[in-house]
């Protein structure tokens, strides 16, 4: 009789040795570009994304800890990793909040799952927003950069009948990198849309 497996769908879903095709492009395009573009002397100084840590608060959750159990479940299927609830560290009266009280969902992910999220964004997520002109570029200082984003239903595993309610994220790319200005230059190769420059 077979033995059953139970690990996780989306890790049984990957074969053995597979690589992101971003990760791929990392190794085989990008880490020599910015070598020439920034005159490293080692491909150990290349920024590198770390990790890509996403948000989103779910303010009717303060009400209704179900709302925020089903953001989770929702952006759990987008990423395929289980997304986390988040508490308050403080007491707000105005919004009638407590501290440890649900008020949204978090995941960070890492390697693979970074990648293919990544890959996803750009090239499926993003185009579907109306109108769609480009990214800003605000990065914080210490080269990472959060893409806020207005309405998660630009996923396509986002199933509106399911979970009619809209929800804002935000998506941080933590990088390697020591100045904004190499934190830029990583994430446009990698294929991020930022807004063109006029001059």
């Amino acid at each position: 009789m077979a033995k059953k497996n139970n690990k996780p769908a989306e890790v049984q879903a990957l074969p053995a040795g597979y690589v992101p095709t971003l990760k791929k492009t990392y190794k085989e395009e990008i880490v020599p570009a910015l070598v020439k573009q920034f005159s490293y002397t080692t491909v150990m100084q290349v920024p590198k994304l770390v990790k890509i840590t996403i948000n989103e608060g779910v303010g009717e959750g303060v009400q209704d800890k179900k709302i925020v159990e089903e953001a989770a479940a929702e952006l759990s299927s987008i990423v395929g990793q289980k997304a986390i609830l988040t508490t308050s560290k403080k007491d707000v009266s105005n919004f009638k909040l407590r501290k440890g009280m649900t008020i949204g969902v978090k995941v960070t992910l890492r390697d693979v799952k970074m990648y293919e999220f990544l890959e996803r964004l750009i090239r499926v997520a993003l185009p579907r927003i109306r109108d769609f002109n480009g990214i800003a570029e605000k990065f914080d200082g210490r080269g990472n950069y959060t893409l806020g984003i207005k309405e998660q239903i630009i996923f396509p595993e986002v199933d509106i009948d399911k979970n009619p309610r809209i929800h804002g994220m935000e998506i941080t790319f933590v990088t390697s990198a020591r100045t904004d200005e190499e934190a830029f230059a990583l994430l446009k190769a990698f294929g991020l849309p930022f807004k063109k420059h006029n001059d």
